[in-house]
């Protein structure tokens, strides 16, 4: 089924701000190839639709913070947002995507339904308030290397252009070598700048540059790490999926399994009713 009040900017924000519903960011966390993210698209498409959950499909058209020279990065700009846009028109679902320089904000907010702002940039005043002052919904992923409460002052960036459709996101926090770590205190910190919140559950179990020319990962924790998010308050889940995570061309040892995901959702949506049904 179609909803064509998430393909608008205002009716896609009132999905995802609609009080005690989860809503799912999910997708590759690259473009593969032109047909690859259709394949994923409609499983999740039909997945979230039998369990009445918002669904944002995100992929990267460029990977520009790959861990070597020689690792795949993606399609570029210009053919990734048209593969993009394909996904948007064929299956009905809105798009997120990240933008690493200014050039690239108005182009992809053409195609993009969600501008994200990367961990590593969220400091870039410029990149920051251009991306805002599209309109379109702007989430910012707070960087590894900053304090929840500091992201205060990046959300004020973004406001001050009229723009109040701001999304902040966890995605672990740098912990020694080659390892992130979650404080689930950062929650209801990021909850109180007025911005809904996210977890970046597939992230935060990266092990950066931990198999030396590329990223680990320890999947595994996943079914540990999101029902304790859902249970702390977030608003929204952030995954990389992919059917076989072993073969993706990035980030595949973080990735959770897509044939999995049926099961991992049921179980966050009754731990979300259980930890907040008063909110519902």
């Amino acid at each position: 089924m179609r909803d064509k009040g998430l393909l608008t900017t205002p009716g896609l924000w009132r999905a995802l701000t609609r009080r005690g519903r989860l809503f799912l960011i999910a997708g590759p966390c690259v473009i593969e190839n032109p047909r690859h993210p259709h394949t994923v698209a409609g499983r999740l498409k039909a997945l979230t639709d039998e369990l009445g959950i918002p669904y944002v499909f995100k992929a990267s058209f460029d990977k520009a913070n790959r861990s070597s020279l020689g690792s795949y990065r993606g399609p570029g700009l210009e053919r990734g947002l048209e593969i993009l846009a394909s996904v948007r028109e064929r299956h009905g679902v809105p798009i997120l995507t990240d933008v690493h320089e200014v050039e690239q904000v108005e182009r992809a907010a053409a195609v993009a339904d969600v501008l994200q702002i990367p961990a590593f940039l969220c400091r870039q005043t410029d990149l920051v308030v251009a991306a805002a002052a599209t309109g379109r919904v702007v989430n910012i992923k707070k960087g590894q290397f900053m304090a929840p409460w500091d992201m205060k002052g990046v959300v004020e960036k973004a406001v001050s252009t009229g723009n109040r459709r701001i999304m902040v996101t966890e995605r672990g926090t740098t912990f020694g070598y080659n390892n992130l770590v979650v404080d689930m205190r950062s929650f209801p910190v990021l909850r109180s700048l007025g911005a809904p919140v996210i977890f970046d559950v597939t992230h935060s179990v990266q092990r950066p540059g931990g198999l030396g020319d590329r990223s680990g990962g320890e999947a595994h924790y996943i079914d540990t790490l999101a029902p304790a998010g859902v249970a702390a308050g977030i608003d929204g889940l952030f995954m990389e999926v992919h059917e076989k995570p072993a073969r993706a061309l990035s980030d595949g040892p973080n990735a959770y399994r897509l044939g999995r995901l049926r099961g991992l959702l049921r179980r966050l949506l009754r731990v979300q009713r259980a930890a907040h049904g008063d909110r519902a």
